[in-house]
């Protein structure tokens, strides 16, 4: 858990945006369009890296680019005491992104992407064809109108 001293600031946020819009930047120019010394910027860089709040810099890649067009959502129920096989199970599996421990109906939240809908049956018997899983239910994905994003949590918490 983290403590209030934790928390973004203004300057943190800005930083922030500023490398998702331009990932390729360098310290020196992200220091220029800031306004700060670039030891200012490293400094807030190593911290941030520090506390798990900037986790990488790789590219984001789209699985439909790859040939991975249909995304899917398996909700997994899973044997007492299997969650450590299972983990390791489903980490195996490349088309497996996401891997979720959830609460209400269902143990797991699986995100999972197939080359089409007939190729998703195969990703399916895959993730379940495993002594572990006692139960799966799947929800395929129509659109993405929101898609993964954290620049408006960043600003907001930057002015808390």
């Amino acid at each position: 858990m983290h403590s209030p001293n934790d928390a973004v600031d203004a300057l943190d946020g800005k930083l922030i945006r500023l490398l998702s819009e331009e990932p390729r930047i360098g310290v020196l120019e992200c220091s220029r369009r800031l306004q700060v010394a670039r030891g200012t910027v490293q400094a807030r860089l190593d911290r941030l890296q520090a506390r798990g709040v900037i986790g990488g810099f790789g590219p984001q890649v789209d699985p439909a680019a790859l040939g991975y067009p249909v995304t899917a959502f398996a909700t997994l129920e899973i044997s007492q005491g299997q969650g450590v096989d299972v983990r390791a199970h489903l980490s195996a599996v490349p088309e497996v992104l996401e891997l979720h421990t959830i609460t209400g109906q269902g143990d797991m939240l699986v995100r999972i992407v197939a080359r089409s809908n007939a190729d998703l049956q195969r990703v399916i018997d895959r993730v379940v064809g495993f002594d572990g899983i006692v139960r799966a239910s799947t929800a395929i994905a129509l659109e993405n109108p929101v898609p993964y994003r954290i620049l408006p949590l960043v600003e907001q918490a930057s002015l808390e």
